[in-house]
Formats: C-alpha cells, sequence, structure tokens
C-alpha cells in the first residue's frame, strides 16, 4: 500500500502524541489535527487495514514496525528541515509550516544531503 501525504500525517501526529501520551486514541488524532471524528476514523481504518497502526479493542492506537518507520521517517525530515529553515532566518512558525509540506514532496537525494550539510554545521 502506497501512503498519501495524508496517511504519513496521520502516522507522524501518532508517533507526536505516543510520546506525550501514554494511550492514543483516534479523538486525541482528531483533536491534534482539527479534524472530525469521522474523518480520522477512516484514516485509522485505512491504516490498520494497510498495516501501519494496531488498535486493541478499546481503541488505543499503535503504530506497527512498517507504520513506526515511515512516522519516524516523516518526523525526522519534518524536524531537520524546520531547523534549517529557521537557520536560514525563517520564523518558527513559518519554517515548521513549511516544513510540515515539505516533508512529503523532498527527494531522498536532497533531504540526504540538507541532512549531511546540517550535521556538518551545527
Amino acid at each position: 500500500m502506497t501512503l498519501l501525504e495524508s496517511g504519513e500525517m496521520y502516522l507522524e501526529t501518532i508517533l507526536i502524541l505516543s510520546r506525550r501520551k501514554n494511550t492514543v486514541r483516534s479523538i486525541d488524532v482528531a483533536e491534534e489535527m482539527s479534524f472530525s471524528k469521522p474523518s480520522v476514523s477512516r484514516a485509522m481504518g485505512i491504516l490498520k487495514n494497510g498495516g501501519y497502526i494496531a488498535m486493541d479493542p478499546k481503541g488505543a492506537i499503535t503504530l506497527t514496525d512498517s507504520g513506526r518507520e515511515v512516522a519516524e521517517r516523516i518526523y525526522e525530515r519534518h524536524r531537520i528541515l524546520a531547523e534549517i529553515l529557521m537557520r536560514l532566518g525563517v520564523d518558527e512558525k513559518t519554517a515548521t509550516d513549511d516544513a510540515c509540506k515539505m516533508e512529503h514532496y523532498i527527494s531522498e537525494t536532497s533531504f540526504a544531503a540538507i541532512k549531511a550539510h546540517l550535521m556538518e554545521h551545527p
């Protein structure tokens, strides 16, 4: 299953929430993303069927290994792109918003070069 940008965003949000909370539920994702509960429920069903998340009988959501891999990759891109934009003088809000858009479309080659540059110039 190929994930669309929205699927990647859901996985990233679940990862971020799981770092803040012991249990993540659909309502938490809906509140964090400012989406409707029905939209999130539909997305969770798609992610579950794709093998990216698991849900227990009480509705707790956990990332599977493949879901965590995608979420970690997207979150790393987000952090690094926002950091490089801020170092270039972009304000934090704009840098974070722009990084959120860029993280889904930048090639592996370009991202690796940006990441290497950032690591070489801490």
